[in-house]
């Protein structure tokens, strides 16, 4: 094992528990959430949180799927949360 390969390593495993570590407040939040706004922000935290998890497991692994993955999961996560927002100011998704 290489230091280069060695660093890489001991990157991705500090990446992996600060994204958890925000995964966990987002969680925190989601509950505790005074008002539907702070709800959804929470939300789309704990989106981008999961990509930054993806993103970093298919680094650690070598496998080159989990970047689309991480692309679907984005592209949902982004309608979701126009669609969420959209309906707790307007009361539809469609006009």
């Amino acid at each position: 094992m290489t230091l280069a390969s060695g660093l890489l390593d001991v990157a991705l495993i500090i990446a992996f528990a600060a994204l958890a570590l925000g995964q966990l407040l987002s969680m925190v939040r989601l509950v505790l959430g005074p008002t539907p706004g702070d709800r959804i922000l929470a939300l789309d935290t704990m989106v981008i949180n999961a990509l930054g998890l993806i993103i970093v497991l298919g680094i650690y692994l070598g496998v080159q799927i989990y970047f689309e993955v991480a692309l679907l999961v984005a592209m949902l996560g982004f309608v979701s949360t126009v669609a969420l927002a959209r309906f707790l100011l307007r009361g539809d998704i469609i006009e």
